[in-house]
C-alpha cells in the first residue's frame, strides 16, 4: 500500500479514482512497515503544476507495493503563480523550510519553463541552487527531470547545455548501455521515452566529467544519466513520467498559439507518437482549422476524449522498473531518520558499494 494520504491533497482522491494504490493516515500508522519520505519540488508551470503531481506520485506510489510513501510537495518562492496556483499551494504545498526540518530519503525535481536563455539568469536559480546544496548533504539520493537535469549539471558539473536548431519533440526509442548498472537491472534494454525540450546535453559532454551515461538514443542522445558515484544524483532528460496525452495536450496548445498568431506557423506532430488514424485526424483537422480562420467555415470541435483513446503509452512498464530500482537502492541504504541520508557504514562517496 504505497502512498500514504497524510494531507486532504485532491490528488490523492485523483488516485485512488484512477484504482492507484493509497493508504489512508490511520492505516499507514497501524502497519509495522518502513516509510520512505520523497520529496517533489515541482517547478512546473501553473498549467501542468497538477498534472506533474500526479504523474510523479503514480511513479513512486506504483513502484514498489510494500513500502509506505509520504511524498512532500513544495515548490520556489520565486516562481510567478496565478492566484489560483498560489492558492493551491499555500494549501496543499509544504515550505522548504519545513521540508528541511523534516528531511527526505530522496528528492524529486522537476521541469521548468525557463524565460532566460541562461539558466543562472532565472529568477529562481539562487533558490533552485539552494536546495541542490541542501540534498547533496542530506538527502540519500536526487532524481532531476529534464531543466532541472540541465540547471544541476551546469551548476555542480559546469557542463551547458546547447540550443538544438528544433524542437526535440516526440516519443524516441533508447537503448541501455550499461545493463549490469543497480538502476537498469532487470530493465528492458530497448524502450521508449517522451522528449520535450529546446535544448540538450551530450553523452559526450556528461562523460568528459565523469559522469555515467545509462541510456541514450540515436535521436533524442542521452536519457538516463548519474553521477560519478553511480547514485547520488540520477538524471533524466526525457520525460517518462508523462501520461499518454500529455504530449497530444502540449501539441494542443501549440495549435492554440497558432490560432492566436503567438506563432507563425502551424506547429509539426510530435515524432513517433501519432498512429495513422490519429494523425489523418488531426490533420482534417487542421484544414478545417485553417478554413475558419480564413473565416470560410465553421470552427471544428477537438475530439479529445477520441484522441486519447487512440494513444498509446510504450515508456511506463521502463520509468516504473527505474523508480523501483531507484527507490528500492535509497530504501536499502538510508537510514530511519529521514534526517541522516546513510545507515551506518555506507560510503557517501560510494553508497552501491554497500550492496
Amino acid at each position: 500500500m504505497p502512498l500514504v494520504a497524510f494531507s486532504k491533497l485532491p490528488t490523492f482522491e485523483r488516485l485512488l479514482i484512477e484504482r492507484h494504490d493509497v493508504l489512508s493516515l490511520e492505516k499507514a500508522q497501524h502497519q509495522d512497515i518502513r516509510e520512505l519520505h520523497v520529496g517533489l519540488l515541482n517547478m512546473m508551470p501553473d498549467a501542468t503544476l497538477q498534472a506533474t503531481e500526479r504523474q510523479f506520485m503514480r511513479l513512486v506510489g506504483d513502484s514498489n507495493q510494500i513500502v509506505q510513501f509520504y511524498v512532500h510537495l513544495f515548490t520556489l518562492p520565486s516562481i510567478e503563480r496565478e492566484p489560483s496556483t498560489q492558492a493551491w499551494i499555500d494549501k496543499y504545498y509544504e515550505s522548504f523550510q519545513s521540508v528541511k526540518e523534516h528531511g527526505l530519503d530522496a528528492l524529486i525535481i522537476s521541469g521548468a519553463n525557463p524565460v532566460s536563455s541562461q539558466l543562472q539568469d532565472e529568477a529562481f536559480w539562487n533558490e533552485l541552487t539552494e536546495v541542490i546544496d541542501w540534498a547533496r548533504v542530506h538527502v540519500t539520493s536526487t532524481l532531476c527531470a529534464c531543466l532541472a537535469t540541465h540547471a544541476v549539471l551546469q551548476y555542480l558539473y559546469d557542463i551547458k547545455r546547447e540550443p538544438l536548431e528544433a524542437k526535440k519533440w516526440g516519443v524516441f526509442e533508447h537503448r541501455i548501455t550499461q545493463v549490469d548498472h543497480a538502476l537498469t537491472r532487470h530493465m528492458n534494454t530497448r524502450f521508449d521515452v517522451p522528449h520535450s525540450r529546446y535544448n540538450q546535453i551530450t553523452a559526450k559532454q556528461m562523460q568528459e566529467k565523469g559522469l555515467i551515461v545509462l541510456a541514450k538514443s540515436e535521436q533524442a542522445e542521452v536519457h538516463l544519466a548519474t553521477s560519478p558515484d553511480g547514485f547520488r544524483l540520477i538524471f533524466f532528460q526525457g520525460h517518462p513520467e508523462y501520461d499518454n496525452f500529455s504530449l497530444l495536450k502540449e501539441y494542443k496548445r501549440e495549435v492554440d498559439r497558432w490560432f492566436d498568431d503567438i506563432r507563425s506557423d502551424y506547429p509539426p506532430f510530435p515524432e513517433n507518437y501519432f498512429n495513422h488514424e490519429v494523425a489523418d485526424y488531426l490533420l482534417t483537422y487542421k484544414e478545417q482549422l485553417h478554413k475558419y480562420k480564413n473565416k470560410q467555415d465553421q470552427k471544428p470541435e477537438w475530439n479529445e476524449d477520441w484522441l486519447i483513446q487512440n494513444l498509446d503509452n510504450t515508456w511506463r512498464d521502463t520509468a516504473l522498473s527505474t523508480f523501483n530500482n531507484w527507490l528500492g537502492h535509497v530504501y536499502q541504504i538510508t537510514d530511519q531518520d529521514p534526517k541522516v541520508p546513510f545507515m551506518p557504514g555506507v560510503d557517501p562517496n560510494a553508497p552501491l558499494a554497500h550492496l
